[in-house]
């Protein structure tokens, strides 16, 4: 067999091969997942919401009135005036390492 006759068969063969390869790669499942994509995070949302409705309520919070709720507020700021100046401030949401 000589060179010449054997590589159409080759040829033909790569062909072949190329095509089952490339046929392969196109049947994904991504349209399946695609549909479903997102579904866990707002199921979970969903049953984290106590009240749904909560922004249509235009009542007024029941809690404590002004003048209880601005001492609050400055005690809260003066303790923190306080402990800047003594140099001892617990910081939770800070990871500088320091």
């Amino acid at each position: 067999m000589s060179r010449n006759s054997a590589y159409p068969y080759f040829l033909i063969a790569g062909f072949v091969g190329l095509s089952a390869l490339l046929l392969g790669c196109t049947n994904t499942l991504t349209p399946n997942l695609d549909a479903s994509f997102g579904n866990a995070v707002r199921a979970s949302r969903q049953s984290q919401t106590l009240n749904p409705e909560a922004g249509t309520n235009r009542d007024p919070v029941l809690g404590l009135d002004g003048k209880s709720a601005v001492t609050a507020i400055t005690n809260y700021q003066s303790q923190e005036k306080a402990a800047a100046q003594s140099g001892f401030i617990v910081n939770l949401g800070s990871s500088s390492g320091q």
